[in-house]
């Protein structure tokens, strides 16, 4: 039923005013689909990123959202010179690439939580 309708990752922030601050002059989500008073959908490759304020922002404890990207050492390094400070996890059968990114088999991933305490995950196979 739902296999063929876009799906649309959705992220509380406490303000929305920094949260668009932080996903758009950080992360670099720049093109809108819609924003209101209540919340802004941004364009992120062929999918949607949606965030609204919420008392409840940062109390996910596990990751949010994932970007599949191709270079992530480059991806890494730019996002490094913003200001992202990336999240290390010492879990069975990881091992670190650098200092930040996190390889399992062909599987290498950096995380990193949002001002609001979201977690995110770059992600490259």
């Amino acid at each position: 039923m739902l296999g063929d309708a876009n799906v649309c990752a959705t992220l509380a922030v406490k303000d929305l005013a920094a949260g668009r601050q932080f996903y758009e002059q950080v992360l670099g989500l720049s093109e809108t689909i819609m924003e209101s008073d209540y919340a802004v959908v941004y364009k992120s490759g062929d999918s949607a990123l949606q965030v609204y304020p919420s008392q409840f922002a940062g109390t996910n404890q596990a990751t949010a959202a994932t970007w599949q990207v191709d270079d992530l050492p480059a991806v890494v390094a730019d996002l490094k010179q913003k200001g992202v400070v990336f999240e290390h996890y010492d879990n069975p059968g990881i091992e670190m690439e650098g200092e930040d990114i996190h390889v399992m088999g062909n599987e290498r991933a950096v995380w990193f939580k949002d001002p609001d305490g979201n977690i995110l995950c770059i992600h490259a196979s």
